[in-house]
């Protein structure tokens, strides 16, 4: 399997009202060193309303400054209508709102 499916089959697994780092997705994967990576499989999405990439965030919280379907905004306002509180600098809670369950990957 190459590495963008097994990245969008583990952010298909992050449920609604949680956020995961790209750092997270990159382990879940097997490739703990490719969070750059994970972005870039991100930005090239070839299924955004299926896919949830707005459900990932930066290992401080920090929403995508170039969120590739519409910036940060949307992606805000993405995160916000399933329940995740994004503050003024948009930046999510990761005590609250990190995803800590298993990444399931065949």
């Amino acid at each position: 399997m190459n590495f963008f499916k097994k990245v969008y089959d583990a952010v298909r697994q992050i449920p609604e009202g949680k956020v995961a780092t790209y750092g997270q997705i990159a382990l879940a994967v097997g490739s703990p060193r490719a969070a750059r990576q994970v972005g870039y499989a991100l930005h090239v999405n070839p299924q955004p309303g299926i896919i949830p990439c707005h459900r990932v965030v930066n290992r401080f919280g920090s929403l995508a400054p170039a969120f590739a379907f519409g910036g940060k905004e949307v992606q805000a306002s993405l995160l916000l209508a399933e329940g995740v509180e994004v503050d003024s600098e948009f930046c999510v809670d990761l005590t609250t709102y990190l995803y800590q369950g298993e990444f399931i990957m065949e």
